[in-house]
């Protein structure tokens, strides 16, 4: 394996089409095909289905695709080090995400980071759950954003916690619990729900989703594989759901009423060690202040 056959495995990931891969690295088609024919005979699996018409990724692809962005990334890292051109190194900090509201959630943090180390590429991934910390472990990853997992998840980490996340019922603004102050789960018990799909979610959330479900028929829930997927069948009166305050979007079509039954979930940040990464323990500081500011 080397990093002109994953350059190509990424181009055609990026374009799904193997010409304008082939263009973008100012090579030829046939030289591609044959790279990627060289992959997969390594990794003895197929990284793409092609038929006549389309190019698309196996899941194996899927999977392939973030450890191919890591090997490149390194490589170039290494590269630079020695660049004379750049003769200090790059100053990086690598955190991984499970959705894109938690990485937005982390801005106000990394605004600080910012201002107090203005020579800093932070690195942000959205990687899929059941990777993420995998990839920490495997220090891939300098650090994971999410909620604080479910004890029977064991991460070889240090955790720290940043905030309280409430955990709010979400409904279309035209549903009868729409103008409620609040609602108790046994109210959720009488509606249809959209959920996230187990697989696609934490531990610990999905063990509070399994409150709700229940004994129930499948027939009365749909799972969805993203917060936005939720929000949209919700909008448009599918049924209601549970989400954590932070994946939901204000937005006029949508209401946000309290459960008082459920206790707040810890946000925070999962860690291997700060020792000899002042950046990641800067950014630490820098969350950790951000989300004690913004309480009211």
């Amino acid at each position: 394996m080397n990093t002109f056959q994953l350059s190509c495995f990424l181009a055609v990931a990026e374009y799904l089409n193997f010409s304008q891969a082939a263009q973008s690295l100012h090579v030829t088609h046939p030289a591609v095909s044959q790279q990627i024919q060289s992959l997969e005979k390594e990794l003895n699996v197929k990284l793409f289905r092609r038929t006549t018409r389309s190019v698309k990724l196996t899941e194996e692809g899927k999977i392939f695709l973030n450890d191919a962005r890591q090997i490149v990334a390194v490589s170039e890292r290494a590269k630079k080090r020695f660049d004379s051109a750049n003769p200090r190194p790059i100053e990086t900090v690598t955190l991984g995400f499970y959705n894109f509201p938690c990485m937005f959630l982390m801005s106000g943090a990394l605004e600080r980071l910012r201002a107090q180390r203005p020579e800093l590429h932070p690195r942000l991934q959205v990687i899929p759950f059941q990777h993420v910390y995998r990839m920490l472990e495997e220090g891939d990853l300098d650090a994971v954003v999410g909620l604080k997992e479910a004890s029977a998840i064991k991460i070889s980490a240090q955790y720290k916690e940043i905030a309280k996340v409430p955990v709010v019922c979400v409904c279309s603004s035209r549903h009868p619990l729409a103008g409620r102050k609040e609602v108790s789960l046994d109210d959720l018990r009488r509606e249809r729900l959209a959920l996230f799909t187990p697989s696609k979610t934490s531990l610990s959330f999905a063990q509070l989703q399994g409150q709700l479900i229940g004994d129930r028929p499948p027939t009365e829930f749909y799972f969805c594989d993203s917060s936005e997927a939720i929000a949209v069948l919700v909008t448009v009166g599918y049924g209601v759901s549970i989400l954590p305050d932070f994946l939901v979007s204000d937005m006029s079509l949508i209401a946000k009423i309290p459960l008082p039954d459920l206790e707040a979930m810890s946000f925070g940040v999962y860690y291997k060690s700060v020792q000899g990464n002042p950046a990641l323990k800067a950014f630490l500081s820098c969350a950790k202040a951000s989300f004690a500011d913004a309480q009211p």
